[in-house]
């Protein structure tokens, strides 16, 4: 007679060994891609306060440290300008001798195998830090105009991919970017370049210590304008569906711990590689709680990437894309 319980699902637990054999969700410096910010000068090395780890990085730094990147297996990396100049249209964003295009070309150069990826945003290079040039409708209103962003966006795009990058990633939210940037791209005679939309961008809370480290918090309001309402789940599918009819090969949502029911709907509903931003504020989150003595960091690090991948994610930008690549390997 057959003891009680008959079923124990705690046998396939007593061991690493049979959790690995039977894990569902897998992890593996493959899946990561590491956002880097890259400034001017040689030599800098400058620490980001609020992201303890994270640096802005001249271009001869960045090469050192995408060496220690490649040899963990990670994919690729994201690179973020900080220009020397900023005006109220953000042209230094299509600057071929800009920080991110010099870094794609120093990058492919040395490393012909990584996936270097350009984040296509005019916030950065912008003095005012909106994602595009700004108009005064007739209420007296300032917002940043929709269709005069997007020739900007296009640019820039194809200076990155002339410079080196193999994927390029409208993060401005600005409605029509993705057909744009594919028609002057194929135009550019670029048509190998890959386009990884933020399609479902959110205008989140944790982006503080990015906007700190990249110079690009906004001189007055907020991107609430373009950027999606928390509150919403299903305008994320009419945006993952745009993007892809306008040409999108991968689509993003970020930020990715808070917004992982989304994820799983885009997965779920799209069936498309689906990316993840683990962004500075949740990066921010564990350090400073590990810092304190408060969660183990490599525990709960490695417990909040499987989740990501878990809710359908196939590739994370994650700040803790080395850390985690050598406890992974």
């Amino acid at each position: 007679m057959m003891s009680y319980p008959t079923q124990r699902p705690r046998r396939l637990r007593r061991s690493e060994t049979i959790r690995r054999l039977v894990r569902e969700t897998h992890l593996s410096p493959s899946n990561l891609i590491e956002p880097l910010f890259v400034c001017t000068g040689e030599g800098v090395r400058r620490p980001i306060a609020a992201m303890p780890g994270c640096f802005q990085l001249s271009v001869d730094e960045l090469v050192r440290e995408c060496r220690d990147l490649t040899s963990l297996g990670i994919s690729g990396v994201i690179l973020f300008g900080l220009p020397d100049s900023k005006d109220p249209e953000g042209a230094a964003a299509a600057d071929p001798q800009g920080p991110v295009a010099t870094a794609l070309t120093a990058l492919r150069r040395e490393y012909p195998s990584l996936s270097l990826w350009a984040d296509v945003c005019l916030c950065e290079y912008t003095d005012h830090g909106h994602c595009g040039p700004l108009t005064t409708g007739p209420d007296g209103r300032t917002d940043v105009d929709n269709d005069r962003a997007l020739p900007r966006l296009a640019n820039a795009a194809v200076a990155y991919a002339q410079a080196g990058a193999d994927v390029v990633a409208p993060s401005d939210m600005m409605d029509g970017r993705v057909g744009v940037i594919r028609r002057a791209l194929d135009d550019a005679g670029r048509t190998d370049v890959v386009i990884v939309s933020y399609a479902a961008k959110y205008a989140s809370g944790f982006y503080g210590p990015f906007r700190d480290a990249a110079g690009s918090a906004p001189a007055f309001g907020d991107r609430r304008g373009y950027q999606m309402d928390p509150a919403n789940g299903r305008e994320a599918l009419r945006e993952v569906a745009l993007d892809l009819d306008e040409g999108a090969d991968i689509v993003m949502v970020k930020p990715a711990l808070a917004y992982l029911d989304v994820v799983y709907q885009v997965k779920t509903r799209f069936g498309v590689p689906v990316a993840a931003y683990n962004v500075s504020g949740e990066y921010a989150m564990i350090k400073a709680a590990a810092a304190n003595g408060w969660l183990d960091e490599s525990r709960i690090m490695i417990e909040t990437l499987f989740c990501i991948r878990r809710a359908g994610a196939d590739i994370i930008l994650t700040y803790f894309a080395k850390a985690a690549a050598r406890l992974l390997a």
